[in-house]
């Protein structure tokens, strides 16, 4: 099933824990939705920007997959609002920074990135159609910073 013109939802539900684990990691409708409307709004954008496919590392969670991969079951990806994702050659701080600057979305952050290796960590981001908080964040070690901090 496609989400959007380059998205599908198995590249979404894709997860090696839940297989390994044997936890269904099955979306309702309503989530399902939520994934279209973040395709749409946020990961179509990017790969038209950037001229290259995005590659979905995390997207939907069950609360119990969440769980199993040491995150939160109230996570905005149980929700299917969120994706972790990056795209091959492309810096992740270059691609959050286009993020910030260009779309709508609720949160963004910059996970593990290590200065001076432009692949490292991945790109958090996360959209609600009714919710644009424009929550701009870096993680490290354990650690938030506000904004992206490079």
């Amino acid at each position: 099933m496609k989400l959007s013109p380059h998205f599908s939802l198995a590249e979404f539900t894709n997860s090696a824990t839940a297989r390994r684990l044997g936890i269904a990691n099955g979306p309702t409708l309503d989530h399902i939705e939520a994934m279209g409307h973040l395709c749409r709004a946020v990961l179509e954008p990017v790969r038209e920007q950037f001229s290259r496919p995005v590659r979905i590392t995390s997207g939907y969670r069950t609360p119990a997959l969440s769980r199993a991969v040491g995150s939160s079951a109230r996570s905005q990806h149980c929700k299917g609002q969120a994706a972790d994702f990056e795209i091959a050659g492309v810096s992740n701080l270059a691609v959050a920074t286009w993020i910030r600057d260009n779309l709508r979305f609720d949160q963004l952050i910059l996970e593990n990135y290590v200065r001076g290796d432009p692949n490292s960590g991945w790109i958090h981001c996360s959209y609600r159609p009714d919710r644009a908080r424009h929550s701009v964040l870096t993680y490290t070690r354990r650690k938030y910073w506000k904004g992206l901090v490079a």
